[in-house]
C-alpha cells in the first residue's frame, strides 16, 4: 500500500476516486461544497432527492460527476460537524477504506484528513488515517489454501492538507504511521500463529530476523541452562510441564549515546496457557494463543522503533514459556525460589504470567534501566474492570505513569490508571513462604501488579495488563495489535519527535 500526502484544489485531481465528506443534514463540508460549484449543483441535487443524509458511515458513490477529472466521487457520511470526535473520525475512515477496497478503484485521494477534529492537528489526523488504512487492510492468510483477495484492491492513497506549508507535517505523519503500522502487524501476524507453531524458538526465531533486518539490533537468547545457572526458578517451574523449552529472548536496540542507560520492554510471552494443573475451562480455550500478546507487543514496538531509527537505547524481552499439565508440572501448594531470592506459596498454576515476569524483570536489573515497562495478557479481572476499551496502567513511579496515559491519548490506544496501594499487598500473604502468586477474588489486576512490584525495587516500573485489549473474540476474532501505538508513541515522545514539524 502506496501513501503520500499532497496539497491541491479537488477539481483538479485525476484519480480512480476523490473522497470527499457531507455532515447531518445533508450540509456538504468545504471540499465537496468546492465539488458541488464545479458541477452545477450536481451532488447537492442528490442530496436533496435523499440520497444521503450525511449519517456517520453512510456512503454515496458517484460514478461521471460533470465537470469533475475523477473517474468516481465517493461521499463519506460524517455525522453531526460539531460532534465529530477522535473515534468517529477513525471509524469514518475505516469505513471508507473498506468501501473503497470494494469498488475497483485502485487509488484515491482523501480530503477526509481536513475534517476539523477538536484538538487534533493535520499530524494527528494524517497519521491516524495511514494506521486505521492499515489496520483494514490488514488479513491473517498465510495458513489457508484458498486466499480471497479483493479483484481490485486499493494499492495508493493520497491524504490531502490544508495548505503547502503542512506538507513535511503531514509526511512526517505519514511515515510515522507507517512505521507504527509496520510494528502493529507484526504483533498481530506473530499473536494470530498458532501454538503448534508459534512456541518460545518461534518468539526467538522472530526476534533474529529483527536482527538480520537492521544493523543497530543485537539478540542474545537465554535458554533453561543459563535460567538454572542464574537460579530463575518461578520461571523455570511455569514451563516443567511442557515439552516446548522456555526461552528468554532479549532484543538491544542502540540508537542513542553508548552512555544513555536504556529503557526495556518486557512481554510476557504463555505462547499457550492451559492454566497448567488449575487447568482453564474448555470453552474459547483456543484464544489462550493469545497470552503471548505482550511479547508480540514488545516485539511490534521493536520494530515500529528500528524502522523510525529513534535516538534512543531500548531493549526489548521476549519472555517465551508455554503453560501445560505433565506429570513433570508445577503444581498448587509449591513453594518456589525466584531469582531475586524471595519465595512464593504457588495458590494457581493459571496465576503463571507473574510468575515468569518475576524472574525476567530481576534479570533486567543488570542493564541498569532508565525506566521499565512491562507489557502483559495478565488478568481475566482486567477484562472485567476495563473491558476491551483501556488497558490497565499501574506504576510505582507516577512521571512515568504519566507519560504512558499522554501517550495512549495521543495515540488513540488508550489505558487507564488503576491504583497501586500498600494496602492491597496484604491479599498477598502466605503462611509458608514470602507471599502467595493469587490475591483472592478481589482487585485481582492490582494484587497482580502488587506482586510484580515485589520485583522492582531498583527502578522505574510501570505495568500494562492488556488482557482485555490484546485480541477480539467472536466470528471476527484476532490480535489487535495493541499496545504497539502507545509504546511507540512513548518512545517518540522520549525521542523528541513525537510532533509533525
Amino acid at each position: 500500500m502506496e501513501f503520500s500526502v499532497k496539497s491541491g484544489s479537488p477539481e483538479k485531481q485525476r484519480s480512480a476516486c476523490i473522497v470527499v465528506g457531507v455532515f447531518e443534514p445533508r450540509r456538504l463540508s468545504t471540499t465537496a461544497e468546492q465539488l458541488d460549484e464545479i458541477s452545477e449543483g450536481y451532488i447537492s441535487n442528490l442530496l436533496r432527492r435523499g440520497d444521503l443524509e450525511g449519517k456517520s458511515g453512510q456512503m454515496l458513490l458517484l460514478h461521471n460527476v460533470p465537470n469533475i477529472l475523477s473517474e468516481r466521487v465517493l461521499l463519506v457520511g460524517c455525522g453531526k460537524e460539531r460532534e465529530l470526535d477522535e473515534r468517529q473520525y477513525r471509524q469514518i475512515i475505516s469505513k471508507t477504506i473498506n468501501t473503497l477496497n470494494e469498488t475497483g478503484s485502485m487509488e484515491a485521494v482523501c480530503f477526509l484528513s481536513e475534517l476539523h477534529v477538536k484538538g487534533r492537528d493535520t499530524y494527528w489526523k494524517v497519521r491516524q488515517a495511514v494506521e486505521a488504512t492499515q489496520d483494514c487492510l490488514y488479513s491473517f492468510n498465510s495458513l489457508k489454501t484458498r486466499k480471497e483477495e479483493p479483484r481490485r484492491p486499493l494499492r495508493k492513497i493520497v491524504f490531502n492538507v490544508p495548505t503547502r506549508r503542512e506538507l513535511p507535517i503531514g509526511e512526517r505523519a505519514v511515515a510515522h504511521g507507517l512505521a507504527i503500522s509496520t510494528g502493529i502487524n507484526t504483533c498481530k501476524n506473530v499473536a494470530n500463529m498458532p501454538p503448534n507453531i508459534c512456541n518460545p524458538a518461534y518468539l526467538a526465531e522472530q526476534a533474529k530476523k529483527l536482527a538480520e533486518q537492521y544493523s543497530n539490533i543485537k539478540v542474545e537468547i537465554v535458554d533453561e541452562a543459563e535460567m538454572e545457572r542464574l537460579g530463575m526458578g518461578s520461571y523455570l517451574a511455569v514451563g516443567r510441564g511442557s515439552k516446548n523449552e522456555s526461552l528468554m529472548s532479549i532484543i538491544k536496540y542502540n540508537g542513542g549515546d553508548d552512555e544513555a542507560n536504556p529503557i526495556v520492554l518486557v512481554g510476557k510471552g504463555l505462547t499457550f496457557d492451559s492454566g497448567g494443573i488449575s487447568l482453564k475451562p474448555g470453552e474459547a480455550m483456543d484464544e489462550m494463543k493469545y497470552d503471548m500478546g505482550g511479547a508480540a507487543g514488545v516485539l511490534g514496538a521493536m520494530h515500529a522503533l528500528a524502522e523510525l531509527q529513534l535516538p534512543l537505547n531500548v531493549i526489548g524481552v521476549l519472555a517465551g514459556c508455554e503453560n501445560m499439565p505433565d506429570a513433570n508440572a508445577y503444581r498448587p501448594g509449591d513453594i518456589l525460589t525466584t531469582m531475586s531470592g524471595q519465595t512464593v506459596e504457588v495458590l494457581n498454576t493459571d496465576a503463571e504470567g507473574r510468575l515468569v515476569l518475576c524472574d525476567a524483570l530481576t534479570y533486567v536489573e543488570r542493564f541498569e534501566p532508565e525506566s521499565v515497562i512491562d507489557v502483559a495478557t495478565l488478568t481475566g479481572a482486567c477484562v472485567v474492570a476495563l473491558g476491551k476499551h483501556a488497558t490497565g496502567l499501574l506504576s510505582t513511579h507516577n512521571p512515568l505513569a504519566h507519560e504512558l496515559l499522554n501517550a495512549s491519548e495521543q495515540s488513540g490506544d488508550r489505558a487507564w490508571r488503576l491504583p497501586l496501594w500498600d494496602d492491597y499487598q496484604e491479599q498477598l500473604e502466605s503462611p509458608f513462604a514470602d507471599f502467595t502468586n493469587l490475591g483472592g477474588k478481589g482487585a485481582g489486576t492490582i494484587t497482580a501488579a502488587c506482586f510484580l512490584s515485589r520485583f522492582t525495587k531498583k527502578y522505574h516500573w510501570a505495568h500494562l495488563d492488556i488482557a482485555g485489549t490484546a485480541w477480539r473474540s467472536g466470528a471476527n476474532k484476532g490480535s489487535t495489535g495493541r499496545p504497539v501505538s502507545m509504546l511507540t508513541q512513548f518512545l517518540l515522545n522520549r525521542s523528541g519527535q513525537e510532533q509533525g514539524e
